[in-house]
């Protein structure tokens, strides 16, 4: 889970709406489960069923994974806080998959309970955009002494 968070962590965008970077999201998410050679499923059906009048009816997870090593892996993205979201996720956990919740916001996101496991992602948000730029080195200085620098007219 360590290389989905940092392979999330140095995703970046700019100005992009809610869905966007939903996508964008999945998107990566999709490449790293494919780039271990797991079977890829979008929109796979998930063991939790959906709230009534549809209770008949079988809830999504976002993305799932087939290993050929280990559990399956089930992930759902949102950026809010959802307890639907996290019933579902503890859901597929007892059903013996690994649940990871990755969760995108500009405010702080709290810890999910266990065993669901969380990749938080920090944005910032501006009038509805969404934007995670990279961190930028700080800019190089003169080396001139300044204390012996004749200072130039500005007048």
């Amino acid at each position: 889970m360590a290389s989905l968070a940092e392979r999330l962590t140095a995703l970046t965008f700019a100005d992009c709406s809610a869905d966007e970077v939903t996508q964008l999201m999945l998107d990566e998410i999709v490449a790293w489960g494919r780039e271990r050679g797991w079977r890829v499923y979008r929109r796979a059906a998930s063991v939790a069923k959906l709230p009534p009048p549809m209770d008949k009816q079988h809830s999504y997870v976002d993305v799932a994974f087939a290993r050929p090593e280990g559990r399956p892996v089930v992930i759902e993205v949102d950026h809010t806080d959802r307890r639907r979201t996290v019933d579902k996720l503890l859901e597929e956990s007892a059903a013996g998959r690994v649940a990871i919740w990755v969760r995108w916001s500009s405010r702080a996101i709290a810890a999910p309970p266990d065993p669901v496991r969380l990749v938080a992602v920090p944005v910032t948000s501006n009038r509805g955009l969404h934007s995670r730029r990279p961190d930028l080195p700080v800019p190089s200085h003169s080396s001139t002494d300044l204390a012996d620098a004749e200072q130039p007219d500005l007048f």
